[in-house]
């Protein structure tokens, strides 16, 4: 594979390969606004306090559920720069169906950019809070990627839930270092 496309760099996928995003899971997401700018409001007393910004960020997350009837939304939050929260994908179309003798699980070739992956959900959802935000404030932008952890067993949900719960009152220390700070309770 080629390093430039169009004379551009590429940057390597930040997904695990081989995964299938569109697998029913338990999904640890961050999403950025660009150069990590405060556009969602300021934490006050280890308490966020979302702008008009934030929520609409807020509104539209909430609303992920309505969008996508196969994904629930589990411990979440809008913090100045960025949202955290827990996607569970339950696809009952992602079923094994042994007695009948059919199987709906692996694919070959996992293409994460059809209709039930992770990958298009946040698209639609940065979208839509790029189309709204953007009435009100035109600089609003997203950083482009978002960061993801599959969530594999209860310590990690645990510690993830704790984390995502307890992010403002560690706001100051960590307000720029979000790449690092994926809990993962190994």
């Amino acid at each position: 594979m080629s390093d430039k496309f169009r004379d551009k760099y590429r940057i390597p996928s930040s997904r695990l390969q081989n995964w299938d995003y569109s697998s029913n899971g338990y999904y640890f997401i961050t999403i950025c606004t660009k150069d990590r700018i405060d556009f969602f409001g300021k934490i006050i007393d280890d308490k966020i306090q979302l702008s008009i910004n934030g929520e609409i960020a807020k509104k539209y997350w909430l609303e992920i559920p309505i969008h996508f009837l196969f994904v629930e939304l589990d411990e979440f939050i809008i913090m100045p720069n960025h949202v955290h929260g827990i996607v569970i994908i339950n696809n009952m179309s992602n079923v094994e169906t042994p007695n009948l003798g059919v199987s709906t699980m692996g694919k070959t070739k996992p293409n994460n950019w059809e209709h039930g992956c992770l990958g298009v959900i946040i698209n639609q959802y940065k979208r839509i809070c790029t189309m709204k935000i953007r009435k009100i404030n035109i600089n609003f932008s997203w950083q482009a990627r978002f960061y993801d952890n599959i969530i594999r067993n209860e310590k990690s949900f645990y510690y993830i839930r704790k984390y995502i719960k307890e992010n403002p009152m560690n706001w100051e220390q960590d307000r720029n270092n979000l790449s690092n700070q994926q809990p993962n309770g190994n």
